[in-house]
């Protein structure tokens, strides 16, 4: 199943099906909201699969999809929880900035970032400048139902309810000030984008396997091609992420937890996932990172596609605007 949420002028908006080709919409039976349906999942999660496959049998059935309507599939959450799961990205970056180079540690690196607000999957992202290094970072994230303190990793795959593709913006010129404090990230980490479509991971087909999405993950930036790494080279899958946050706490239907940005070992011919990584090639390569980080009207796209060139997550299409609204 595939699942949207349409802006109706209310916070949390109103949640829909999705056809599997994504040109196809139908308001969701007895909830009005995602979160809503995650909260009572068990209950209904039958009768969905069962509207789902009408929508898919009946191509004229619903409405059309239109992407400005959309919204991120929740719009807010209860906790995004983003975690560094990628040894490539970790090692790159420490090597670059002649760090020892001690790769991920033996447990998930993760924190608790802003989430009562994920940006619309299109339009415009804004920031207050972009002298403060304004990057995007793709990633792959996971939607859970209710997790119990204490759930193992071997448990905790069975709560992993949606899958998603995640733009978690981040602004570089603030983060090296705010992780010397050892007090963890505030001003360097605004909110993300979502791409419109959350999606059951059976609709991944071979594209999720050991709870990880094993799929390239498409990066234009201002229509140039500047990454597709594959999302199958995390060091922890998503149920290991999920046992290391509820390891003290419950978790609440609705928690989203981050990959962390995707990176390969082949990044010479898949490219990255952030102007982060890309620099720090250049500054392993040459001494110094060239590629600029972004500014006004820069515009970033994502999405991914699976075996059979459907778009899974639909696509996130923003630009980037500076300076505080008036």
């Amino acid at each position: 199943m595939k699942f949207l949420t349409i802006d109706d002028g209310t916070a949390d908006g109103r949640v829909h099906l999705v056809s599997r080709n994504g040109q196809r919409v139908v308001p969701l039976d007895h909830v009005r909201t995602l979160q809503e349906a995650l909260e009572v999942w068990d209950d209904h999660v039958a009768h969905w699969q069962a509207q789902s496959d009408q929508l898919n049998a009946q191509p004229d059935a619903g409405a059309p999809y239109v992407p400005e309507a959309a919204l991120a599939p929740l719009p807010r959450a209860w906790q995004w929880l983003d975690g560094s799961a990628f040894a490539t990205h970790m090692s790159l970056m420490q090597k670059a900035w002649n760090l020892p180079e001690q790769g991920l540690p033996k447990r998930p690196l993760m924190y608790q970032g802003l989430s009562n607000q994920f940006l619309p999957p299109v339009g415009t992202a804004r920031f207050p400048t972009d002298e403060d290094g304004i990057d995007f970072e793709g990633e792959y994230g996971v939607i859970t139902g209710p997790v119990a303190m204490g759930t193992t990793a071997e448990q905790a795959g069975s709560q992993i309810r949606l899958v998603v593709l995640i733009n978690d913006w981040s602004l570089r010129g603030l983060g090296p000030a705010e992780m010397a404090t050892g007090f963890g990230w505030l001003q360097c980490k605004p909110a993300c984008g979502i791409a419109p479509f959350a999606v059951t991971p059976d609709e991944l087909g071979q594209g999720w396997r050991d709870h990880r999405v094993c799929l390239p993950l498409q990066i234009e930036l201002n229509a140039e091609l500047f990454g597709q790494a594959n999302g199958d080279q995390m060091a922890f899958g998503f149920n290991d992420l999920i046992a290391h946050a509820a390891y003290s706490r419950d978790l609440p239907a609705g928690t989203i937890l981050g990959s962390g940005t995707v990176a390969n070992a082949e990044y010479a011919t898949v490219g990255s996932s952030c102007i982060a990584e890309r620099r720090a090639i250049e500054q392993i390569a040459s001494g110094a990172g060239k590629t600029p980080f972004l500014t006004q009207d820069d515009h970033v796209v994502m999405w991914a596609v699976d075996a059979d060139e459907v778009s899974v997550f639909g696509r996130i299409d923003q630009r980037v605007v500076t300076g505080l609204a008036s």
